[in-house]
């Protein structure tokens, strides 16, 4: 498992470094001098879109300025910044010099984005491994590091997610028919990715051992 304190560390150490990037490259403001001779003040457009970029601008400059501030925004997988780079009109060539380099540097790494997306989606989303996995192929990582992702998550501690899940959802349904609440407990399960086995057996105990279900 990757220490989420090395994780920080490289978005701090990403944001330093847009600083450095922008403090050098991008400018607020440009004066410009016309054919008679007045000078007038015009905002500069920003350092990180290509599209409105100075003819003279570095490609890879501008491609790395892109990454850098994406990285300060949250982890990223390589596919959806070759994407970002791709929709603000990079050159591929540009992009994949500009994210090997990145890679090579540990701040572009898949294996541990996949880890980190596999830590917080379970624990703020309760999600299953094949939900997990979904998601992953969906931010385009590859195989390998989807598999060592989701190697942590076992069957007992998934089982115990969707009994808590199953547990906090079924107090609000209250009063309802059991039929129902199985309905719609099932519903929430397996849109998170749980395998039918588990969804059946965790919403036929929790709605039996009900009280309200409990017969005098």
């Amino acid at each position: 498992m990757v220490d989420d304190t090395t994780h920080t560390d490289r978005l701090a150490a990403a944001a330093s470094a847009l600083a450095a990037a922008e403090g050098t490259a991008g400018r607020t403001e440009a004066t410009a001098r016309h054919a008679d001779g007045a000078g007038r003040r015009r905002v500069a457009p920003p350092p990180d879109d290509p599209a409105v970029q100075d003819a003279d601008a570095d490609p890879e400059s501008v491609a790395r300025r892109i990454v850098l501030r994406q990285l300060t925004m949250g982890p990223r997988s390589r596919h959806q910044l070759e994407e970002k780079l791709r929709t603000r009109g990079c050159d591929d060539d540009v992009a994949a010099r500009v994210l090997d380099r990145m890679t090579a540097v540990g701040l572009v790494d898949d294996a541990e984005f996949a880890q980190s997306l596999v830590r917080t989606r379970t624990a703020s989303k309760g999600l299953a491994k094949r939900a997990l996995v979904r998601e992953l192929r969906d931010k385009g990582v590859g195989d390998e590091e989807i598999d060592a992702a989701v190697g942590s998550v076992d069957a007992e501690s998934e089982r115990a997610r969707a009994e808590a899940l199953v547990a906090k959802r079924l107090r609000t349904l209250g009063g309802l028919d059991p039929q129902v609440q199985a309905r719609r407990l099932s519903g929430m399960l397996a849109r998170k990715g749980y395998p039918p086995s588990v969804v059946y057996a965790v919403v036929r105990d929790a709605v039996n051992d009900a009280p309200e279900h409990q017969r005098d």
